[in-house]
């Protein structure tokens, strides 16, 4: 490789530093220069987040690669790489495992014998990240590939260095004060990262920094299981309270006589059972941030309640005629539709209305497109780490059925069916293998092809009351009794066919007294 090849693989690199481009774009693009001056069948770019590496771009590895997140201690060529500063080439032979066994695009057995280095990016002198690549031919890379690596790797750190100046700059012109500031303190902790890359999760994040920045009240509105609680937690983390506490109540958990108790506390002797004084939830959250999650739940005299403490920032616990003053951000979260409640005078208007001061749309997993791939590779890489496999994969059957699903329950449906499927896959296994590989079937999804069973008449409607929500309520009442009838009261099942998530079927039964 000689001096001259290097410059000119580099240049296009040199010209993208002044163009506006896309973070993913840009390190497409490093990927591809470097794989023109090294050919190898895979290469990565993976950015160092404390215990752990979470890649930035890929190329000729699968899709779900991108939603993964490799805990450094549970691969020992990742810490190997990490421990020098100079470029690393494992033997073609090497006993240690890889971490992209099962990934490589075209290659359906082990990634046991083959060629493989990789070399760590330093930012100003601290350890930054990694480039690796891999080759199926033993013998592709040889030693000047590996003085050709440390040049591109060091040329690399730069354009790193240079492109996320120039996303700060870009930032920071579009809001100085406020957006420079948050660009500063989203990075959170890895549990909590908010993953995707679908326009509509973008728009997201994107107002999510800008309302974390500010003080002002946030109703996140969704379907269960698309994550609202994680956008709080974001959010929270946006913000200048980031340091102090956040605190969680979920409003449809907790039967009604016991909510006020735990929003504002109580004295000893307020109820049967207050043996003791407590604090309720808003003193807990005083200076940082309160999240109520399912706040739709909530009944109209905790409404008025709940308001007076907004408006004043004053509350007295339940048998106490002392006032306490409080400082708390509020985020509220429901799946209903809140100002159809409110024109149906099941809500407050004026609470409602204080609520969504912002109100924050989170989409459905079946709007984001192949964002469904890259969070499957985030639970698939957890599950692999639980289960102590070498590889836990999708075939390509298996991806293009999470594709076509249109996932009633989110990212939690998304979530448990990845843990399921891989646990009875492991099951059925009749030695422990290297690479799990989850097929379609393994996921048992519905085809969505095959309309749903029509044999099954609607219930007759009710005949009219005169009281619209007794009227449809009766309904409900009658089409999830007989759904269960027909499941043998399999509550899952009878979701399924409802097109609800088990959860939310099992609120909306007790509502209706069914449970």
């Amino acid at each position: 490789m000689t001096a001259h090849s290097l410059l000119t693989t580099l240049l296009p690199l040199v010209a993208d530093l002044s163009r506006e481009l896309p973070e993913g774009e840009r390190y497409r693009r490093l990927l591809q220069a470097m794989r023109a001056l090294l050919p190898c069948d895979a290469a990565a770019l993976l950015r160092l987040d404390g215990e752990w590496l979470v890649p930035l771009a890929v190329d000729g590895l699968s899709a779900d690669t991108l939603g993964r997140r490799f805990k450094i201690s549970e691969h020992p060529r990742f810490e190997v790489l990490l421990s020098r500063s100079s470029p690393t080439r494992f033997a073609s032979d090497s006993k240690l495992p890889d971490p992209y066994d099962g990934l490589v695009d075209g290659l359906h057995g082990h990634l046991e014998v083959h060629d493989c280095m990789g070399c760590p990016l330093f930012i100003d002198d601290r350890p930054w990240g990694l480039l690796t690549l891999d080759a199926l031919d033993t013998e592709r890379f040889e030693q000047v590939e590996l003085d050709a690596l440390q040049a591109f790797a060091s040329l690399a750190a730069a354009t790193v260095n240079a492109a996320e100046r120039i996303e700060r700059l870009a930032i920071r012109a579009e809001d100085e004060h406020q957006r420079a500031e948050i660009y500063r303190q989203a990075s959170g902790q890895q549990h909590k990262e908010m993953i995707g890359q679908s326009k509509c999760h973008k728009r997201l994040v994107e107002e999510v920094k800008l309302v974390g920045g500010s003080d002002l009240t946030v109703l996140i509105t969704g379907e269960t299981g698309v994550g609202k609680e994680l956008v709080a937690q974001a959010i929270h983390a946006a913000s200048s309270r980031a340091e102090k506490p956040l605190i969680s109540l979920n409003c449809a958990a907790l039967p009604e006589t016991l909510v006020e108790s735990e929003l504002f506390g109580h004295v000893r002797g307020a109820f049967t059972g207050a043996l003791n004084e407590r604090r309720g939830k808003f003193e807990l959250a005083n200076g940082g941030t309160l999240f109520l999650d399912e706040v739709g739940e909530l009944s109209l005299t905790i409404q008025a309640k709940l308001l007076r403490v907004l408006q004043s920032g004053q509350l007295q616990r339940l048998g106490s005629d002392q006032e306490h003053q409080v400082d708390v951000r509020l985020i509220a979260a429901t799946n209903r539709d809140l100002a159809e409640e409110v024109r149906n005078g099941h809500y407050r208007a004026d609470f409602y209305h204080r609520l969504s001061v912002y109100p924050l749309q989170v989409p459905a997993l079946r709007e984001r497109g192949r964002d469904v791939l890259l969070l499957a590779g985030f639970f698939l890489e957890q599950n692999r780490s639980h289960m102590g496999l070498g590889s836990l994969r999708l075939t390509s059957d298996a991806q293009a059925a999470l594709q076509a699903y249109t996932w009633p329950g989110n990212v939690r449906e998304l979530e448990h069916l990845i843990g399921r499927s891989a646990l009875k896959a492991l099951g059925n296994c009749r030695e422990r293998p290297k690479i799990l590989s989850l097929s379609a079937a393994d996921l048992d999804l519905p085809n969505v092809s095959t309309p749903l069973p029509q044999e099954q008449p609607l219930a007759p409607l009710p005949e009219a009351t005169g009281d619209l929500r007794l009227t449809t309520e009766n309904y409900q009442r009658q089409v999830i009794s007989a759904c269960l009838e027909r499941h043998q009261h399999n509550w899952a099942s009878a979701a399924r066919e409802l097109g609800l998530d088990r959860a939310n079927l099992g609120r909306m039964a007790k509502r209706l007294g069914l449970k």
